[in-house]
């Protein structure tokens, strides 16, 4: 009897401890990303000639991992880990911006505020596909020459 009764409170301390670390839905974003050039616009050019985005993003928070070579040939290497709570974080990689601020639209879309000390100069607005295979960021701003900056970045998940 005393036995019985030992296998049924493992048995049950077992199953609480399977049910309690079940994974949770991955976010849309979390992933890595490439950027299809033929589907991308850039204005102004010149556009990237590749870019691979590498995302780790949940409720709080989302960190992004982007390395790549611009039009001109040169090496790309931009960096942030910032939570949606409306703070500023550091971003490395830009010369437009030095800080960031994100902000969680909807489960598929996360808006990042590039800033340069306190003027938010370039505005990022990230969208993932209903069927999650393709990202879109719309970059909207200015770039460090001044220049008005409208470009779409599509990415295939990889």
């Amino acid at each position: 009897m005393r036995i019985n009764r030992y296998a049924i409170f493992i048995v049950a301390l077992l199953v609480a401890l399977v049910l309690s670390v079940t994974p949770a839905a991955a976010d849309q974003h979390s992933g890595t990303w490439k950027m299809d050039p033929a589907k991308s616009k850039y204005s102004p050019g010149p556009a990237a000639k590749s870019l691979t985005l590498v995302v780790v993003a949940d409720e709080n928070g989302v960190k992004i991992d982007s390395q790549g070579t611009d039009g001109e040939g040169n090496p790309t290497h931009v960096q942030y880990d910032a939570k949606f709570d409306g703070k500023n974080y550091p971003v490395t990689g830009l010369l437009y911006g030095d800080m960031v601020t994100v902000k969680r639209i909807d489960p598929n879309t996360i808006q990042t505020s590039i800033k340069k000390g306190d003027q938010v100069v370039m505005t990022v607005t990230s969208k993932v596909s209903s069927d999650g295979k393709t990202r879109t960021s719309t970059f909207n701003g200015k770039d460090a020459q001044g220049r008005t900056v409208h470009n779409v970045v599509v990415y295939d998940k990889q």
